[in-house]
């Protein structure tokens, strides 16, 4: 019976220190406004059909718009294959093989890098670049000796971007 009497003030003396010990966290507001950022024409929500791509990636290549038969030959063959993004990838390579394309020679875009990359995000994409975007092609091109204008514009024709307007 004894050490039940000193076993309820020692549970007291917990209890006490446990209500005193459990504090209520404070919130602090530092009065930061949330903030969106976007780069404007990056958001690009309708998909180009198989015709405004087509003959998008025509006049962006020859800079004049393709004949209604090659268009028709052409759109045949994209809606009758299944995997949608091996034909476009075969059509940009078409179409970057065909004779009377316009592209810069190596010579003009080794002469002038961040311009050449400046040019080439308005004509694929109509926009420029963002900072990270213009250091990142830009350092790529000047860092790999290989690159050539028809792979910068290769890979950019078959970028998820360049389907959408």
């Amino acid at each position: 019976m004894k050490m039940v009497k000193n076993f309820k003030p020692v549970l007291l003396l917990f209890f006490i220190a446990g209500m005193i010990s459990c504090k209520k966290d404070i919130d602090y507001i530092y009065g930061v406004n949330d903030t969106t950022v976007s780069q404007p024409g990056v958001n690009k929500p309708n998909v180009k059909s198989t015709l405004e791509f087509i003959s998008i990636a025509y006049s962006d290549l020859f800079g004049t718009s393709i004949g209604a038969g090659d268009l028709t030959d052409l759109s045949l063959c994209y809606l009758a294959f299944g995997d949608k993004k091996f034909i476009e990838d075969l059509i940009i390579r078409n179409f970057l093989n065909k004779p009377g394309v316009i592209i810069p020679s190596q010579a003009a875009m080794a002469a002038d890098v961040p311009a050449f990359v400046q040019a080439t995000y308005r004509k694929f994409y109509n926009r420029d670049p963002n900072e990270f975007e213009k250091w990142q092609v830009v350092n790529y091109i000047n860092t790999n000796s290989n690159i050539t204008p028809e792979l910068v514009y290769y890979s950019f024709m078959t970028s998820d971007e360049y389907r959408y307007y």
